[in-house]
């Protein structure tokens, strides 16, 4: 009996049975259970099912079994709100170019304790979505036994949820406009985002949401959304979105969600709680434009800031030595490989941060050269580059030329390192199993790929491999 996303109306229903005699048919109302479903638990419960006519009841002395069978609720530790106060005081900045508008600390707790009131959160895995709230860290704390992992396009969220969890929350980095990491491809019971208040963003993160899943109809998807009810047409919009998703609203809990900013919807947002139907499968495409702030953002669609001169500057640059030049799309997600002589332009020129040095490691070419914004994270300062040098040494030798072909961009050109180095197989074949590649891989990262680590364990894994180099045969 797998109960994982079922775990309270079976609780409850084994509490009634415990309490005394109750009719089948009050059984059904109480619980909310269908009818086939009670019929199942009372199977499953069996010979501890006493009866009296049309009454039903659990033999005294069995409940406390039963209630581990399907799971129990954590008992909160007397510090929880604290220890979630704690993670949220040093949570990375907000960045506005991916709409990120932090949660209360008393909404966050209230997240937690629904999950664990409704699913056995000991038995199912869940995934989140995106989690710059730090809600995955609040239900570590309440259960240390749920099996936990986090997607997100920030690298600084990854890091500190990767370092406050001490590593028992699995951190995978995505942009999901490119795709879902396999890492966490069809592997959870129970998904839950807060994402982009835009249909294309709620259908987007929806979408990857069920991807997900490990059996999407037997799944839970749990968004947050909210919009201003002075404009109910964009709320019709982003939930026609979402069922054109094939998705159903089990449940929509309004105001479940505060937030400290977004007054333009009351500061608050809905919680909905989505069953997938079988046809949820499909996959919606990746749209570039998600957001309602920055480059990318709805708003500015169609006004792209690399103009047909700054393109022609950078394939110059990539050819200046005569070499035939290819376009590439700004995505890792898959490997790229050129013919020799053949540089390979990208427009990263909407890159929020982490485009870059995920495309060099993607890139196998003798020649890359990308667009960048001129204030990009990477060359900020001389700390910054430095870092972004050595984190692709062993495959790429970096020219960082700023200001360049205007004020507003930059190009980075990376021309091919030859020598060989233990880190080289590895940065050369990101996407594949780091175990497959790398003979001396830590069992907690043989079977993920060098592509979908967050960045601070990219730079962990180049630290392991240059001790490797100096290590005497």
């Amino acid at each position: 009996m797998d109960l994982g996303v079922f775990a309270r109306q079976h609780r409850l229903a084994i509490t009634l049975l415990a309490e005394g005699w109750s009719r089948f048919d009050d059984l059904v109302r109480e619980t909310g259970l269908p009818r086939r479903s009670a019929e199942d638990l009372l199977a499953e419960l069996g010979d501890d099912v006493e009866r009296d006519r049309t009454a039903l009841r659990l033999r005294p002395g069995t409940e406390e079994k039963w209630l581990d069978h399907v799971g129990r609720q954590a008992t909160p530790p007397t510090d929880l709100a604290a220890r979630i106060e704690a993670h949220l005081a040093d949570v990375p900045p907000p960045l506005p170019a991916l709409d990120h508008v932090q949660a209360t600390a008393d909404t966050v707790l209230r997240r937690a304790l629904w999950l664990d009131e409704h699913y056995d959160l000991g038995r199912v895995k869940t995934v989140f979505v995106g989690d710059h709230d730090l809600t995955s860290l609040a239900v570590r704390e309440l259960r240390p036994d749920a099996d936990l992992a986090v997607v997100d396009v920030d690298d600084r969220v990854l890091e500190h949820i990767d370092r406050r969890s001490r590593g028992t929350v699995r951190t995978v980095h995505a942009d999901l406009r490119f795709g879902l990491p396999r890492a966490v491809a069809g592997t959870a019971d129970v998904v839950f985002s807060d994402p982009p208040y835009t249909p294309e963003g709620m259908a987007l993160f929806a979408s990857r949401a069920v991807e997900c899943l490990a059996e999407p109809t037997s799944g839970r998807v749990l968004l947050a959304y909210g919009y201003s009810r002075r404009h109910p047409t964009l709320g019709h919009q982003t939930q026609r979105a979402l069922l054109n998703l094939g998705l159903t609203f089990e449940a929509i809990v309004p105001g479940f969600h505060r937030y400290h900013g977004a007054q333009a919807i009351g500061s608050s947002a809905d919680l909905y709680v989505c069953h997938p139907t079988p046809r949820a499968r499909r996959k919606a495409k990746g749209a570039q434009a998600i957001y309602t702030h920055g480059p990318r953002s709805v708003e500015a669609e169609g006004t792209a800031s690399a103009t047909r001169e700054t393109l022609a500057a950078l394939t110059a640059l990539a050819g200046e030595d005569g070499r035939k030049v290819t376009e590439a799309a700004p995505d890792w997600t898959k490997p790229i490989t050129a013919e020799p002589g053949t540089a390979v332009t990208l427009d990263l020129s909407g890159d929020p941060g982490p485009w870059l040095a995920r495309v060099l490691l993607a890139v196998n070419a003798e020649r890359v050269a990308a667009l960048v914004p001129n204030a990009h994270p990477d060359l900020v300062d001389a700390a910054s580059q430095a870092a972004l040098i050595k984190l692709v040494a062993c495959k790429y030798r970096l020219r960082l030329l700023r200001s360049t072909p205007d004020n507003k961009h930059a190009v980075v050109v990376a021309d091919r390192m030859e020598g060989a180095s233990a880190a080289r197989p590895v940065w050369t074949r990101a996407h594949a199993r780091l175990g497959n590649v790398w003979t001396q891989a830590p069992a907690d990262l043989s079977e993920l790929r060098l592509i979908d680590l967050p960045r601070h364990r990219i730079v962990e894994v180049l630290r392991r491999l240059t001790a490797e180099d100096s290590t005497p045969n």
